[in-house]
C-alpha cells in the first residue's frame, strides 16, 4: 500500500494550489494522509476527488467548514499498520515521551503544524513523520512532503521528498 503523507498546505493563504509533482504523487497513492492546516475547504474537496483514499485532521489554521467536516485525531488501519493522524503534538522536547503515552495504541503518529520534517521513533516503537510543508518552507532549506508503503502490517519505506523553489 502507498501512501502520501502531507500537513500544512495552507492553500490558497500561501500558494494558490499544490505542487504538481504532489498531485502526481496523490493519484498515483492508495492513500492519502492531511495532519491540517487545509484552510480552505476546497482543497479538501479536490483530494477527496483526485486521491483513491483520503484520511484527514483539521489544524489551528482550519475554521468552522473545515471542523465540521474534519475531526481533531483520525485513526484507522492500513495494511494491518495502526495509524493515528493529528496535527499538533506540543514542543518538540519530549515529544516521542509524550506520543507514546497519548497514542501507545499505534504503529505510526502522523503530524504538522511545525513545517519542520521529522522522522523518529519513541518508546515502545511508535513511528512519528512530520511531512513539513509542501507550500510553505519558513525555515527550512525546501518546501516538502513524504511517501511511504506499508507491507504486512510494518511500514517499509518512508522517503522525504524536497520540491523545487517556486
Amino acid at each position: 500500500m502507498e501512501l502520501v503523507i502531507m500537513a500544512d498546505t495552507h492553500v490558497p493563504k500561501r500558494a494558490r494550489d499544490l505542487p504538481e509533482p504532489l498531485w502526481a504523487a496523490v493519484e498515483a497513492a492508495d492513500v492519502v494522509l492531511h495532519a491540517g492546516d487545509w484552510v480552505d475547504v476546497s482543497l479538501l474537496d479536490a483530494l477527496t476527488a483526485r486521491s483513491r483514499r483520503l484520511v484527514g485532521v483539521y489544524g489551528n489554521n482550519d475554521g468552522p467548514p473545515l471542523r465540521a467536516r474534519l475531526p481533531e485525531v483520525a485513526r484507522v488501519e492500513l495494511a494491518g499498520l495502526r495509524v493515528a493522524v493529528v496535527h499538533e503534538t506540543g514542543p518538540r522536547t519530549r515529544r516521542e515521551e509524550r506520543c507514546a503515552a497519548a497514542f501507545g495504541d499505534c504503529d505510526m503518529l502522523v503530524f504538522g503544524h511545525s513545517h519542520i520534517p521529522w522522522d523518529s521513533v519513541a518508546p515502545g516503537g511508535l513511528r512519528l513523520l512530520n511531512p513539513g510543508s509542501p507550500t510553505d518552507r519558513r525555515a527550512q532549506p525546501n518546501a516538502t512532503y513524504l511517501t511511504a508503503r506499508v507491507a504486512a502490517g510494518r511500514l517499509d519505506r518512508v522517503e522525504l521528498h524536497r520540491l523545487p523553489p517556486r
